[in-house]
């Protein structure tokens, strides 16, 4: 789908207060990358609302030792975007796990000084996704999942070096145990 001004200007609605600069600034981040197209979704907050926002959705291409990689992401813009950030996601794949770390957290959320920083004037999504791009290239926001064979070799090495117990339920857990030699407290117990 070729995305012009036109169809982002029927997609997005009337509630985008800076909506020419808006689409300005979308039309010129998905010339320049190809995997993102514009969606409008429903996006929920951490209290529980929702709203409809425009997200550009799909994959930001990074480079990680030498390789390139995808890395899927929703960049969600609010209704006084331009002047806010971007509220940014990575958003793994089935057989990705997610990677949180310093610049992103346990939910996926991009966490960047750019975005904390963002000035409307100074800021713009091109230059956003150039700063993912080069932060993902120097700390991964995402692995591939392990398949269940390495994840079952995986756990019967580690059998091999601790207590197995069973539930009254029928599930296993493995008791393990610290340098010292003290059992680790049952919260931090592994299943398996």
């Amino acid at each position: 789908m070729s995305v012009t001004s036109s169809t982002l200007s029927k997609i997005l609605p009337k509630k985008y207060k800076h909506k020419k600069e808006a689409i300005a600034e979308i039309l010129a981040a998905v010339s320049q990358n190809k995997h993102l197209v514009p969606v409008m979704d429903k996006f929920v907050f951490n209290d529980g609302t929702t709203k409809n926002l425009l997200s550009l959705s799909g994959t930001i291409l990074m480079y990680y030792g030498g390789k390139g990689y995808n890395i899927p992401v929703s960049l969600w813009l609010d209704e006084s975007y331009p002047r806010t950030a971007p509220i940014c996601y990575v958003k793994p794949t089935c057989e990705m796990m997610l990677l949180p770390g310093k610049h992103v957290n346990s939910n996926g959320q991009i966490l960047l000084p750019y975005l904390n920083d963002w000035r409307h004037t100074a800021c713009d999504l091109h230059s956003l996704i150039q700063v993912i791009s080069l932060t993902f290239g120097e700390s991964l926001p995402v692995c591939l999942r392990p398949t269940k064979e390495e994840s079952q070799s995986n756990c019967a090495a580690a059998q091999r070096h601790s207590n197995i117990y069973s539930t009254p339920e029928g599930d296993s857990y493995m008791l393990l145990r610290q340098d010292d030699g003290l059992p680790i407290q049952r919260e931090n117990e592994t299943c398996c």
